[in-house]
């Protein structure tokens, strides 16, 4: 598990890449550490702006190389919601990293959780407000956004549980399994979307299963049913030659 001087390290880290980098025009912090000190399970959330005439996706490669060869970074998945690109990393000891990229001339707070750090936004109401939302984060049928996906929710899942937020702990458990399963039936051919592939799966595929339902919202309960899904997800990004596999398996021990 992850310190707090860790997650402070990465934030400096992250910060003077920004200030050392010329394309890069403002930044912000986001979600829970943008309002208050958060607490001891926080991720690391920052966004910036990068000038108008340079790519994002440029920028947030470049990124990615430094944070991946300087600190071991591993890429989980990505996020685009126009204007917007969302990046997901997981960095040793189960710091989860979200980084966020957004031309300039669009860079504006999207809900009251951002605290500028650096730079101007641009005039106007947040983009997308006006949305409902969806209640699941649209997952692509690839396998390694699949397992990225569980991850996230398997690290999610477990500040849940450590903060005593049991019902939305036992929502992320069922997500790390749900993908696990998805993972599972998209490797074997079977349909991977909306578990309609579930219950065709062979035994093999299944083995452990059982013990992924919490079967009561105890934190003892919904650990236990954490710790097994995670092994079936890590089981099935083995078993898909998922390059980050092993690495991830390596951040989540404690968990699994």
């Amino acid at each position: 598990m992850f310190t707090v001087e860790q997650r402070d390290a990465l934030r400096e880290r992250v910060l003077r890449l920004a200030e050392e980098d010329d394309r890069v025009v403002a930044g912000a912090a986001v979600g829970s550490l943008a309002v208050d000190e958060g607490d001891r399970f926080s991720d690391l959330d920052l966004t910036f702006a990068v000038a108008d005439q340079v790519s994002v996706a440029d920028v947030l490669d470049e990124w990615t190389t430094t944070l991946v060869d300087e600190l071991g970074a591993v890429q989980l998945v990505d996020l685009e919601r126009d204007p917007t690109i969302y990046r997901v990393f997981l960095l040793p000891d189960a710091l989860q990293f979200d980084l966020s990229l957004t031309p300039a001339a669009r860079f504006r707070p999207a809900g009251p959780r951002f605290r500028l750090l650096f730079g101007a936004t641009v005039a106007g109401e947040p983009e997308g407000t006006s949305a409902p939302g969806t209640l699941f984060i649209p997952t692509p049928a690839v396998a390694v956004d699949i397992f990225g996906w569980g991850v996230v929710y398997a690290l999610h899942a477990r500040a849940s549980i450590e903060r005593g937020r049991v019902w939305q702990a036992e929502h992320y458990v069922a997500g790390v399994r749900d993908h696990a399963l998805s993972l599972a039936c998209l490797r074997r051919g079977l349909v991977a979307v909306q578990g309609r592939g579930y219950d065709a799966l062979p035994s093999d595929a299944l083995a452990g299963l059982d013990a992924t339902l919490p079967g009561s919202v105890e934190r003892d309960a919904l650990r236990a049913a954490l710790a097994a899904s995670v092994r079936v997800l890590l089981r099935e990004g083995a078993e898909a030659d998922l390059a980050r596999a092993e690495a991830v398996a390596e951040r989540l021990s404690e968990l699994h």
